[in-house]
């Protein structure tokens, strides 16, 4: 195997830093690296050195396997309760005419629209307001269910969960056991943004405390509930809020195993409180992708978020530990957008999904939610009559 090769001679490199070396042992052994020695990779380690040791990660794991699925998005409102500083998408009450907020039959027509499409998950996300609450997302998990049972529901971040559970006055164990009750299939990522509550408090302050993040994803987990997990990098915080974050991950994925895919989400700085601070350089995104598949040891899956970063670093990831590049999109999300992502309006088509991963050399493969297997499209040969481009037309509510 070439990466075996590779970490081969970083071993036998007697240039290299002895902390460097000590750590690029350890991955060829299988053995699993330190919070101190995460942060060393930070430190030190170069783009090369890391991608190095991240692909042999993953090209043991996955070998050129690389995965996506066909979904769309459903934001029910960008008006939210909360001030979170880095966020370009919400409007506070104050500026509620400028934002949207969907019922639950507008939702609907969302999922219709989608009727005899080969989409296989809608993701489920927005802002926090009190009309979306318990008996709302029961009766929409339960509508889109009747609706369309294969459909699986991928839906609410811990934010949501926190606030909306709060406000019923009913247990954390009571409200995912209902939401679970009502057609919720598993939980994406989103509000993880950094645990450490020195950096929490100035950037999230009022959202879930990251204990509670992590809580809300426990007892998913105990009811059998599969989840990602994200962190938001590239703002205020040091090498070392990274690594408590993701230590605090691997802690209770060890207790659970109940994450399937970690998913680094960049800093964009459009139309922001924090325009102010410099996005990080496309290098510096390449190596937080690497350290994490590094250190997330028991992970199966590492994500580049394509609208987030773009189509050519999301290509560029995939020999730095990631495997997976998420999904069609069909230009259903406005949360990158807004922030100031290179990609205005995500959607691809399968056939573009596929392209971008065979141009790198890397094996496309077309999964379900929990990585079940649809399609090898190695090689596939699409016709043109055929495909299905990902893109419908959407109702447009404003109010």
């Amino acid at each position: 195997m070439e990466t075996a090769r590779t970490i081969q001679s970083i071993l036998q490199d007697k240039s290299l830093d002895q902390d460097l070396q000590m750590i690029a042992g350890k991955v060829f052994a299988g053995q699993r690296i330190s919070e101190a020695e995460g942060i060393t990779l930070f430190e030190k380690g170069s783009l090369s050195y890391l991608g190095a040791l991240a692909n042999f990660i993953r090209e043991k794991r996955h070998g050129d396997r690389t995965y996506f699925n066909r979904n769309f998005h459903i934001e029910p409102t960008n008006v939210c309760l909360y001030t979170c500083t880095f966020c370009s998408y919400s409007r506070l009450i104050k500026q509620r005419s400028d934002g949207w907020e969907y019922s639950l039959e507008e939702i609907m027509d969302i999922v219709r629209a989608y009727d005899g499409k080969p989409v296989t998950e809608v993701h489920i996300v927005g802002g926090v307001l009190p009309q979306y609450d318990v008996p709302f997302y029961e009766e929409l998990f339960q509508t889109i269910k009747a609706h369309r049972p294969d459909l699986h529901v991928k839906a609410l971040t811990p934010v949501e969960f926190h606030y909306i559970f709060k406000k019923a006055k009913i247990s954390y164990e009571e409200g995912m056991a209902r939401m679970q009750a009502a057609g919720l299939d598993s939980m994406p990522g989103g509000g993880a943004e950094i645990f450490h509550p020195e950096i929490r408090d100035q950037i999230a302050g009022g959202k879930c405390t990251g204990e509670q993040w992590l809580r809300i994803h426990e007892i998913w987990h105990e009811l059998g509930g599969r989840s990602n997990a994200t962190m938001l990098y590239g703002h205020i915080e040091s090498f070392a809020h990274r690594v408590d974050h993701l230590e605090q991950l691997r802690k209770l994925q060890d207790k659970t195993g109940g994450f399937q895919t970690f998913i680094p989400l960049k800093f964009r700085n459009k139309d922001n409180q924090m325009s102010h601070i410099e996005e990080s350089t496309v290098i510096e995104d390449l190596r937080n992708y690497a350290i994490s598949r590094i250190y997330l040891d028991n992970f199966d899956h590492i994500k580049a978020y394509w609208p987030m970063i773009g189509r050519s670093t999301a290509q560029l990831s995939l020999a730095f530990g990631v495997n997976d590049i998420d999904g069609t999109i069909d230009d259903t999300t406005k949360i990158y957008s807004m922030a100031g992502s290179e990609e205005q309006t995500p959607a691809l088509s399968t056939e573009e999904l596929v392209n971008l991963i065979r141009r790198v050399g890397r094996q496309p493969i077309e999964r379900d939610t929990l990585y079940g297997v649809i399609q090898d499209y190695t090689d596939h040969q699409f016709a043109a009559d055929t495909q299905f481009k990902g893109y419908v037309s959407l109702p447009v509510v404003n109010k």
